[in-house]
């Protein structure tokens, strides 16, 4: 855990993420990634020299015809063990998306409709920044979806600010790999809550991922290199404010 601490200040200081007096929504889905966001941002409050306060919020998306729903008890408990405030904002996404629309493409539909839901929850509130899982892996995965299905040079931001809505997304896991994640969640025994999304493992996402997997064994360094370039082109927001702290790739990854 100390090595996810010490790789999210690295990344939440290289993009100047947090400012004082924040209130940072974190997103929860329930899968790993975000839940170890939650827990890295409810510890790094306790010392990091910017004051800053976290509230979890967990989009409940329904459920599909024949699909049981989730229990999201697990989840409310570690938040109360953090001392973080909890909300579940309910919704009939996955149903109106998979049972109404029938959607062929249901992954754009659904995470507009997500943001939507989830940014108007926050504008009630009066909440204008929210952390997001993405890490390391994630990033890459989406440069080369961007090269391969677009023709583009592109990637999320490591901080975006939402001009319709005033809102500002940060990504403080970044620098974090997926296998450095998903091991720290293991040995912390996060209450991972499993997906039950008709559409997860066949997507264009996971085809990507394959590949890059594939890539990556083939050459070695390859996502380092990846991620390099992004920095150093750099795609738009992606130079960081402060070169000397950048982390090494073996850091990222492990």
């Amino acid at each position: 855990m100390n090595k996810i601490l010490s790789i999210t200040r690295r990344c939440v200081e290289d993009y100047d993420m947090i400012c004082s007096g924040d209130r940072i929504a974190v997103g929860v889905s329930g899968g790993k990634d975000s839940l170890m966001l939650l827990v890295a941002l409810a510890k790094l409050r306790e010392f990091y020299p910017i004051p800053y306060t976290v509230e979890a919020f967990t989009l409940d998306m329904g459920h599909a015809d024949g699909i049981e729903p989730l229990d999201f008890s697990p989840i409310g408990a570690l938040c109360q063990e953090l001392g973080v405030p909890y909300t579940i904002l309910n919704s009939e996404i996955q149903h109106i998306i998979f049972d109404l629309r029938r959607e062929k493409n249901p992954c754009s539909m659904c995470a507009k409709m997500r943001r939507g839901a989830l940014h108007a929850a926050l504008q009630e509130r009066g909440i204008s920044k929210i952390a997001l899982g993405h890490h390391y892996d994630d990033a890459v995965e989406t440069f080369f979806m961007s090269l391969i299905f677009e023709g583009r040079l592109s990637c999320f931001q490591p901080v975006t600010w939402l001009d319709r809505t005033g809102i500002t997304q940060i990504r403080p896991l970044l620098y974090c790999g997926e296998n450095l994640i998903r091991h720290a969640a293991q040995r912390l025994e996060l209450p991972v809550v499993q997906s039950t999304c008709p559409a997860d493992g066949s997507t264009k996402r996971q085809e990507v991922k394959e590949l890059v997997y594939e890539l990556q064994g083939r050459y070695p360094g390859l996502k380092a290199r990846a991620f390099g370039a992004m920095q150093r082109l750099p795609l738009p927001a992606w130079e960081p404010v402060e070169h000397r702290r950048r982390p090494l790739p073996e850091e990222w990854e492990e």
